[in-house]
């Protein structure tokens, strides 16, 4: 599951941002966040720096990184933090990246967290233990909280930002409900992020997904989203025997090797392989009965990481970002969670043609890319208006 917010762009659909800030300033006049946000997209699509057009280089900070430890209750955690050099106090954000084996070290996360640094905001990405090892668990959700604590006392803050990618998106949510966390979040962003995951798990096996409105939406869901499903479920997918093997077999075709998961399933049951091969050969849809067995057996653990139901306590603002046609989390799950948001505190929701789960993808219209300037400009604005509150 790519993070973070977005991925590698061409050459082409780099300079086509350039033209946003024209249309900006024919539409809106925008003010300094419109353009820091522009010059921040510029500067992530660039994959190198030396690239980036003007725009991005000249309203660029440079950028220092520190590695540090998060003390956690399940234990110390690995975490990096990028501050703009010469802002004074600046504006704070710690960014949660979602299922993915590399953690704080995925190029992409790095480089997102840089090109929101150089835009002068200090950013602080925690390493997520269970999300690099593909298992959505509510210790997670602590996890998050106590970043958000140590960010604001490390950056002598009373209140931080914080962006979830993908399922940390639904975690952050939870967490800025929890008494012992939500005093130290200022804001939560969710991209790409689940309100109830069993909903999404039935998307995996059906290819179908309930909107708001009552009105089915149909897509085929990307395979990815099942083999997390079936590696954090192992031992309810297989048998005891299995469960241990078929997770490493899982883990490796997660990271791209498929050949060696072939290998490492081959010395499993004919049952387990038998399953792993049907993915393998990218047909899921035949492991349906098993996936809505699963499902139905850990309603309870799926609850505990889902924030459907759980968010009426909230009282930070909210901004939520979805691609519109993520194959992973479904875009109609944004739609869900901004009905849960109590009135008066969801800031901002996007549902974007111009993002795939937490991707850019193709050649966005004028309009799409304005969009999601406007959507990180409002970002910026909010929390450079935490900055001075306090």
């Amino acid at each position: 599951m790519a993070n973070p917010l977005l991925a590698l762009a061409p050459r082409r659909r780099l300079l086509a941002l350039v033209g946003v800030l024209v249309v900006a300033f024919l539409l809106v006049r925008p003010g300094r966040a419109h353009l820091r946000a522009t010059g921040l997209l510029l500067r992530f699509a660039a994959t190198d720096p030396a690239t980036a057009p003007w725009l991005a280089r000249a309203s660029a900070y440079e950028v220092d990184e520190e590695s540090s430890t998060l003390e956690t209750a399940t234990g110390p955690t690995r975490a990096r933090l990028y501050v703009p050099r010469g802002v004074g106090e600046p504006p704070a954000v710690v960014i949660v990246p979602g299922v993915h084996r590399l953690g704080v070290d995925e190029p992409r996360l790095q480089r997102f967290a840089r090109s929101i640094a150089s835009s002068g905001v200090a950013v602080y990405t925690p390493e997520i233990k269970a999300l690099t090892e593909y298992r959505i668990e509510p210790a997670s959700i602590g996890t998050i909280g106590e970043a958000a604590k140590a960010l604001a006392q490390r950056q002598h803050k009373a209140r931080v930002g914080v962006m979830g990618m993908s399922f940390a998106g639904g975690l952050a949510l939870l967490a800025a409900v929890d008494a012992k966390y939500a005093p130290s979040m200022a804001f939560v962003v969710a991209v790409g992020a689940h309100d109830d995951l069993s909903r999404v798990a039935r998307f995996f096996a059906t290819n179908e997904i309930p909107a708001p409105d009552g009105q089915p939406v149909h897509m085929k869901a990307h395979d990815y989203g099942t083999a997390v499903l079936m590696c954090d479920h192992a031992e309810a997918f297989f048998s005891t025997e299995d469960a241990t093997g078929a997770r490493d077999a899982l883990t490796h075709w997660l990271w791209g090797e498929e050949g060696e998961a072939r290998t490492r399933a081959a010395k499993l049951g004919d049952a387990s392989r038998k399953k792993l091969d049907l993915l393998f050969e990218r047909k899921g849809d035949a492991l349906a009965p098993d996936i809505l067995r699963v499902i139905d057996g850990q309603q309870a653990a799926m609850r505990e990481v889902s924030p459907r139901g759980h968010l009426a306590g909230l009282r930070v603002p909210i901004f939520l970002l979805h691609g519109a046609g993520d194959s992973v989390i479904p875009p109609s799950e944004t739609s869900w969670l901004a009905t849960e948001v109590p009135p008066g505190y969801l800031k901002s929701t996007l549902i974007s043609p111009a993002v795939q789960h937490v991707e850019l993808q193709g050649e966005p219209s004028v309009s799409d890319r304005w969009a999601l300037v406007h959507f990180m400009a409002q970002i910026l604005e909010e929390a450079e208006e935490e900055s001075r509150a306090f």
